[in-house]
């Protein structure tokens, strides 16, 4: 069972089911509840045929496994997780896809995936082993944007990024021990952006399979950045290059 927590969150997950892209089972609503943003989500579920329950405030605060709920929880029975394969089915011949290695912190995956969205990424993909997986706090991190990201959970990272080079991926990998800039190259239409976990970073071994390896210059006195703010500064550089190269900027 997903829960989705909160007014965007339930919001971009109508809107994904409005649009044929996801599956909502029920809305769960704090009987009482007077917030008039409610209204036009009660509303659009009726017309996608969404039941709609009231529940105590008690109630739905255990369900939610938070008080930040906003009187709002939608219930989803479908699996938070995608093949890999199928990614690569629907990948274009422009496509980014975000690799976390070891990110244990489910409030960087949220905010990653949140990212990740925002810089137009097709994907992010995470191993099954030492890492925070899709729990609620990794949802209400990403605001929504699970609706629109899908996460791909693999057995074997290295192996993941083989797939990825086999599909005409290039792998770059963000490292702070790396000579070049991640701005000071051009990144191939399709990429895979590598992260490294909040502790030790990327591992020796993941780094090994990336194409290139890559730096984030840093002024002041901090020898790394949170994975979130890392992942939105080399995704929005990517976002960057494709938009002038389309002659949009």
């Amino acid at each position: 069972m997903q829960r989705l927590v909160g007014i965007h969150a339930v919001s971009a997950a109508l809107r994904s089911a409005r649009e044929g892209g996801g599956r909502i089972d029920r809305v769960l609503i704090a009987r009482g509840a007077r917030n008039t943003r409610l209204r036009p989500l009660i509303g659009e579920c009726g017309q996608l045929g969404i039941p709609v329950r009231l529940e105590s405030r008690g109630a739905l605060q255990r369900i939610a496994g938070t008080k930040a709920h906003q009187n709002i929880v939608a219930i989803s029975s479908a699996g938070p997780y995608q093949a890999l394969e199928q990614v690569l089915d629907g990948a274009g011949d422009s496509c980014t896809v975000v690799v976390l290695d070891s990110v244990q912190d489910p409030h960087n995956l949220g905010a990653v995936i949140r990212t990740a969205d925002g810089a137009g990424a097709a994907a992010v993909v995470i191993p099954e082993r030492r890492a925070a997986g899709l729990g609620d706090a990794a949802a209400k991190s990403a605001a929504g944007a699970l609706e629109s990201v899908p996460v791909v959970r693999v057995k074997n990272l290295g192996r993941a990024l083989e797939q990825l080079k086999a599909a005409d991926f290039w792998v770059y990998g963000l490292d702070a021990a790396a000579d070049n800039d991640y701005d000071a190259i051009e990144y191939a239409a399709r990429c895979a952006v590598v992260m490294g976990g909040e502790s030790r970073g990327m591992r020796a071994k993941v780094a090994a399979r990336c194409d290139f390896l890559l730096r984030i210059p840093l002024a002041g006195s901090v020898s790394s950045l949170n994975v979130s703010v890392a992942a939105g500064i080399a995704l929005f550089e990517v976002h960057r290059q494709r938009r002038h190269r389309s002659g949009r900027d």
